[in-house]
């Protein structure tokens, strides 16, 4: 089911008394992202998928985003469901979404799921990275940014041999609106460092990365689970930055494991 909560929109699918499950997509998706472990799980959770202000079919504005922002959206969509204690899921973006968001307050929720995402804030290299791509997305077109940017957040297997995913995701990025993308790298490139707040992370955390991911490498995942208290961390195969997409059963999974030992 679709709803739309203050330009938000939310989709809900499985039994809202079963246990709620909130899933955060990554930069420049959807909700969609996360149809493989929605499929799978909504027969024994409540899953939540919704899209990131300035993308997918949620409202655009101005494009002045921040982090915080994509955090109030999270707490409001939670108030607003009457969601009790949620598991949160997050990847990339999302995941920088859902370490802010327990940082603010970790008592909203019962558990964190962290997908193929960092802790450290963007360094300057970063930012000016970003920076340049925000000029090529007025300059040379969101087109051209994407068709740039989508192939480096797969595996270079799965561009050929998962090519119905990868062609899917790219068209889906392809439709987003350039003033909502841009915003989207201004909150990234502008959110604060949540390192510290790993080590005070008492909620059970799953952390999950793909073993070919060229932008959040499993060798920086594991470094970051470490520093999670008596967090997991698993390695999907045969899949980049978007493992949910590219190998969604064996992330789905992970999740439905990790579920039934910790909550």
């Amino acid at each position: 089911m679709k709803t739309n909560i203050n330009g938000i929109a939310v989709y809900t699918y499985g039994d809202p008394k079963n246990r709620p499950i909130v899933f955060v997509h990554g930069f420049p998706y959807d909700h969609t992202m996360w149809e493989g472990q929605v499929k799978e799980l909504q027969n024994e959770y409540y899953c939540v998928t919704y899209d990131v202000r300035g993308l997918g079919k949620s409202y655009i504005g101005d494009g002045q985003y921040t982090m915080e922002f994509y955090v109030d959206d999270l707490f409001m969509v939670i108030k607003e469901m009457k969601l009790r204690k949620p598991v949160l899921c997050g990847l990339s973006m999302g995941g920088y979404i859902a370490l802010r968001a327990v940082e603010r307050n970790q008592n909203k929720f019962r558990a964190l799921i962290l997908c193929d995402t960092r802790a450290e804030a963007d360094n300057n290299e970063g930012k000016i990275k970003r920076s340049a791509n925000i000029d090529m997305i007025n300059t040379k077109g969101l087109e051209t940014f994407i068709n740039k940017f989508v192939p480096t957040c797969f595996a270079k297997e799965a561009v050929k041999y998962k090519e119905e995913y990868y062609t899917s995701t790219l068209e889906k990025a392809h439709k987003n609106n350039p003033t909502g993308v841009k915003g989207a790298i201004l909150a990234i490139m502008s959110r604060t460092d949540t390192t510290h707040v790993l080590p005070e992370i008492k909620i059970p955390t799953l952390v999950l990365c793909g073993s070919f991911d060229r932008l959040t490498p499993h060798q920086t995942m594991r470094k970051m689970a470490e520093q999670i208290p008596d967090s997991e961390f698993a390695i999907i195969p045969l899949s980049g930055h978007m493992s949910p997409v590219e190998n969604p059963g064996a992330v789905t999974d992970l999740i439905k494991g990790f579920l039934k030992r910790r909550i």
